[in-house]
């Protein structure tokens, strides 16, 4: 699942179209990518109808397929309306097609419009908006352009253009890597990437290595080495973070892990790689993808256990997204977890559980049937309804919290829960 799910239909509406543009894919992958978004603007609008504002966008967009001239002021008015309204079916629809008509345009197009948009009287946002719709086109043309047009706004705070041109640099590095890397070491010795921030840390230059290190890894994977260790220690887990368990391809699957065990400091490797575990069991594989994972980085008991449990919880946690929590959900998560860490399984049935019932806004499990649903598959020691009172939903819950714990039998365990309420 794709992190836009996370998001507002509103919001999703507008990264969508920042999502699509950068993603090098003919257009019947990005309509099968694009079912996921409309399926979850639909629940939260069903039977909605198209507004004005997405048949403004509609007859822009017909305009544009006829290759008539775009009013970008207009356009942006309108987005800015269709996030108003909610967003629905029919504003996915036709974000689909504005998105392929900006894929469309060339190069030379996509330059001219930034310089218009650039001339243009909009509020920020807008502008950032226009702006990052454009930009992931043109970096799958000519990311090198991108690059040396919009350096010099590498440190904004506001938008999304450092992670765009983040996605440029890794679209260079593919074409070619040695003068994408000689660039970018020219602008780190030219001070563009100096840290802004209290804490020392270069955001930008953390997103650039990330995706940098990503090519690397599977041409030169000593080269990827090296640049993560130029890196404070305390920064190499986010560099590494930096693109998800879906792109890291199953031959560098154990160079990757290497790399984590060379240069992470011992208490960060086995999250680094538990997080890999968490986007890769959310493909539809689903589990066997996280077993084939650790078989190939001959994952230790300590990695095994990290990966189980945060993949565990990540697949139960999307699951809730999507449909209520069924005990055929949880029977097949913890069949599964037995077979790799069976010492986690209660741990992680109760971790499961509290992450599922967090976010009401997004949940299909209300927090007392989750409730129920621990206590049902508590072993007797307490182990499930522990680890579930102990989750990170407790701060809205307290009340509800407090009964459940004054059921467990166990006083030293019942005094452990209801302390961290206090």
């Amino acid at each position: 699942m794709k992190p836009i799910l996370l998001l507002p239909p509103g919001v999703a509406l507008t990264i969508a179209g920042i999502w699509l543009g950068i993603q090098h894919q003919a257009i019947s992958t990005l309509e099968q990518e694009s079912e996921v978004l409309q399926k979850a603007i639909t629940a939260r609008s069903s039977g909605s109808q198209l507004d004005s504002a997405s048949r403004n966008l509609t007859s822009a967009t017909k305009a544009a397929a006829a290759k008539e001239p775009l009013d970008w002021k207009k356009i942006s008015a309108q987005l800015l309306e269709m996030e108003g309204t909610g967003g629905g079916a029919g504003d996915m629809r036709s974000m689909m097609k504005f998105q392929q008509r900006l894929q469309a345009m060339s190069k030379e197009e996509l330059v001219a419009a930034l310089d218009e948009i650039a001339t243009l009287d909009l509020p920020q946002e807008s502008r950032d908006q226009m702006e990052q719709m454009l930009i992931g086109p043109l970096a799958l043309k000519d990311p090198e352009l991108v690059l040396t047009k919009f350096i010099d706004r590498i440190q904004e705070n506001h938008g999304m253009i450092s992670w765009q041109l983040a996605n440029a640099m890794q679209e260079w590095a593919k074409k070619d890597p040695a003068s994408a890397i000689a660039w970018f070491d020219q602008q780190i010795t030219a001070g563009k990437f100096d840290s802004k921030s209290l804490d020392g840390k270069s955001k930008p230059r953390i997103q650039f290595e990330g995706n940098l290190i990503n090519i690397l890894l599977s041409s030169d994977p000593d080269a990827a080495g090296r640049r993560l260790a130029v890196l404070p220690e305390d920064q190499r887990d986010e560099a590494l973070m930096q693109w998800s368990g879906e792109q890291l391809k199953d031959e560098d699957q154990p160079a990757f892990a290497k790399l984590v065990r060379d240069q992470l400091p011992q208490k960060d490797q086995a999250k680094a790689l538990g997080q890999k575990a968490s986007a890769l069991v959310n493909c539809n594989e689903g589990y066997s993808k996280v077993t084939e994972f650790l078989d190939r980085i001959q994952a230790p008991p300590a990695e095994r256990t990290a990966c189980v449990e945060q993949a565990a919880e990540s697949k139960l946690f999307n699951t809730s997204l999507q449909k209520a929590i069924t005990r055929e959900n949880l029977d097949a998560m913890r069949e599964w977890v037995t077979a790799q860490a069976p010492e986690s399984t209660s741990t992680a049935t109760g971790k499961a559980l509290a992450n599922a019932s967090y976010n009401q806004n997004v949940r299909k499990i209300e927090f007392s049937e989750a409730a129920n649903l621990a206590f049902d598959y508590d072993a007797g020691d307490g182990t499930v309804v522990r680890s579930f009172l102990a989750g990170w939903q407790a701060v809205q819950n307290k009340e509800e919290i407090r009964v459940l714990a004054n059921k467990i039998s166990d006083p030293k365990r019942r005094e452990e829960i209801l302390k961290n309420l206090e």
